[in-house]
C-alpha cells in the first residue's frame, strides 16, 4: 500500500520471498547452527521455569484444586496459537518471530506494534525472571546451608534493598554466553533442560510417594470463574514456546524442525505441568502454596515434611530459571535484530560479529539495560503485563495465518494448520477470552506502553524504514561484506 506521494504507506507489507533471501544477499544473516532437538530444548527451557515454580501457588489460591483444569485450559489455548506459529515459522524462516510474520501479512504499522509489544513480553520479563532467579538462589542457600544473601544486595530499593546483585549477575552471564554463539548457548541450555526435567521428575516421584486425597475437596471452590481467572495467570507458565520461532533463521532445516520443536515443547511441558500440579496438591493444600515464593519447595517442606527434598527442588528452580533467562533473552535479541535490520530501529545494531556469528553489539546493549532494570525494579505486576503482551501477539499471529492464506495461497507451506481458518479463529477467541480476565490496571499499562511505541514509530521508525528508503539504507559495513 502506497501513499499519494508514491512512497509505501504505514500498512506496507514485506514480500515473503525477499524476507527469506535478503539476509544472505546482504551479508548479515545469522549462522545456521541448531536442529530439532536443540530447538525443542529451547522451547522447554523457555517454558518450564518461573511459571511452574512460582505461579502455581497463585493459581491454586484462585481456583483451588481445580487449578489442574486451569493448566489444561491454558495449554489448550496455547495449542491453537502454536499451530499458527508452526505454519508461519516453517513458511517464513527468518529471525523475528511474530514481528516478521506480521510484517509479511498485516503491514508495517501492525508489525511495529507487535514488535514493540514483544519487547515488553521478552525484554521486561527477562528482568522479572532474573529477580525470581535471585529469590530462588537465596531459598536454596537458606535450605541447604542456613545462609542467605543480605537484603541490601539481593532486593530492589522498593523492597528494602539497594540493588539486586544476583539478578544482575545472571543477566550479564547469559549475555556473555549469547555473544559467544548460538551453538554454545543451545548446548548449555540442553544440559540445563535435562537437569530441570530430572528435578521435576524427582518432585513428582516424591509427591506421589507421599500422596493423599484430602486436599482435593472442595475441588472447585470458586467455580468456573475461578478456573478461567487462574488460567489467565497460569498462562504465564506456558510463555516460551513462541521463543522457538525466534530461532527460525538459525535452524538448519526450519521447514521440519520448527513445527516439531514448537508443538513438541508444548506437549512435553503440559504433561509435566499436570503431573506436577496433581502431585503438589497431593501433599499440600492450596493455602500452603498460595503464600509462598517457592510453592513446590514449600509443598515438600511444610506439606510432606521432607526438608532435604525441598533443598534439592530449590536448586532445580535456580537451574530452571537460568535456562528461561537464556532462551527469553535470546528471543529478545533476535526480535530486536530483525527490527533493526528493517530500519525501524537503528540499523547498525544489526551488525553480525564475524567471529561469533551473533549480533554482539545489540546483545551486549540489551543485556546491560536489562541488568540495570533487574537490579532496581521488583517483580511487581510483570506477570500480568507479560501475559497481555503475549496474548496480543497470539491474536495477530492467528490472524496472520488467515490473511496469508488469502493473499499468498501459492506460497510453499511445509507445515499447514489443519482446518484453517477455523482453528486460527479459535486461537484468537481463546486469547481474547484470557485477556478479558486480566485486571483493568494491566490494560491501562499496556495501552500506555503501546502509545509510547507509536510515538517512536512516528518520529523514527516510519522515516528510517528500509521498505520506504530502499537499498540506499543498507549500512556501509553490509555493503563491504557484499563485495
Amino acid at each position: 500500500m502506497t501513499t499519494t506521494s508514491g512512497r509505501p504507506g504505514i500498512f506496507a507489507v514485506r514480500d515473503v520471498r525477499s524476507l527469506i533471501t535478503e539476509t544472505a544477499e546482504e551479508g548479515h544473516g545469522l549462522k545456521k547452527a541448531v536442529g530439532a532437538t536443540q530447538l525443542t530444548a529451547m522451547g522447554v527451557g523457555a517454558i518450564i521455569g518461573t511459571g511452574i515454580f512460582v505461579v502455581i501457588g497463585k493459581g491454586a489460591g484462585i481456583a483451588g484444586p481445580a487449578v489442574i483444569l486451569s493448566f489444561v485450559l491454558a495449554a489448550v489455548a496455547c495449542t491453537f496459537s502454536a499451530l499458527s506459529y508452526a505454519e508461519l515459522a516453517s513458511s517464513i524462516p527468518v529471525s523475528g518471530s511474530a514481528y516478521t510474520y506480521t510484517y509479511a501479512t498485516l503491514g508495517e504499522i501492525v508489525a511495529w506494534i507487535i514488535g514493540w509489544d514483544l519487547i515488553l513480553e521478552y525484554g521486561v520479563s527477562v528482568a522479572g525472571i532474573a529477580v525470581g532467579w535471585g529469590g530462588n538462589l537465596n531459598a536454596f542457600l537458606d535450605a541447604a546451608f542456613g545462609f542467605s544473601l543480605p537484603d541490601a544486595i539481593s532486593k530492589s530499593p522498593s523492597e528494602g534493598g539497594v540493588f539486586n546483585l544476583p539478578a544482575v549477575f545472571v543477566v550479564l552471564a547469559i549475555t556473555f554466553l549469547l555473544v559467544r554463539g548460538v551453538t554454545e548457548s543451545a548446548r548449555v541450555n540442553l544440559v540445563m533442560v535435562g537437569i530441570k526435567l530430572v528435578v521435576l521428575l524427582f518432585f513428582i516421584v516424591v509427591a506421589f510417594a507421599n500422596f493423599g486425597t484430602g486436599n482435593f475437596t472442595p475441588f472447585a471452590p470458586a467455580g468456573v470463574d475461578g478456573v478461567t481467572s487462574a488460567a489467565a495467570i497460569i498462562f504465564f507458565a506456558y510463555i516460551g514456546f513462541d521463543a522457538v520461532s525466534t530461532g527460525s533463521e538459525e535452524a538448519r532445516k526450519p521447514e521440519r524442525d520448527l513445527p516439531l520443536a514448537i508443538i513438541g515443547s508444548l506437549i512435553i511441558c503440559t504433561v509435566f505441568y499436570v503431573l506436577t500440579t496433581v502431585g503438589a496438591l497431593g501433599i499440600a493444600s492450596p493455602a500452603q502454596m498460595e503464600g509462598s515464593d517457592a510453592p513446590l519447595a514449600t509443598a515438600l517442606d511444610e506439606g510432606a515434611g521432607i526438608s532435604w527434598a525441598a533443598a534439592i527442588l530449590a536448586l532445580g528452580a535456580v537451574v530452571a530459571i537460568t535456562s528461561v533467562v537464556l532462551v527469553i533473552l535470546y528471543g529478545q535479541t533476535r526480535i530486536f535484530f530483525a527490527m533493526c535490520r528493517d530500519g525501524l530501529m537503528p540499523i547498525r545494531l544489526a551488525e553480525v560479529n564475524q567471529r561469533y556469528g551473533t549480533p554482539a553489539k545489540l546483545t551486549i546493549g540489551l543485556g546491560v539495560l536489562i541488568s540495570i532494570l533487574a537490579a532496581l525494579v521488583p517483580l511487581g505486576t510483570i506477570v500480568e503485563l507479560v501475559n497481555i503482551g503475549t496474548l496480543f501477539a497470539f491474536v495477530l499471529v492467528n490472524i496472520g495465518v488467515i490473511v496469508l492464506r488469502r493473499t499468498r495461497p501459492e506460497m510453499p507451506r511445509p507445515y499447514r494448520v489443519p482446518w484453517s481458518p477455523v482453528l486460527p479463529i479459535i486461537g484468537v477467541a481463546f486469547a481474547v477470552y484470557l485477556m478479558s480476565d486480566l485486571p483493568w490496571e494491566t490494560w491501562v499499562r499496556f495501552a500506555v506502553w503501546l502509545a509510547i511505541g507509536i510515538l517512536i514509530y512516528a518520529f523514527y521508525g516510519y522515516r528510517n524504514s528500509r521498505i520506504r528508503n530502499g537499498p540506499q539504507s543498507t549500512p556501509g559495513w553490509a555493503k563491504e561484506e557484499q563485495r
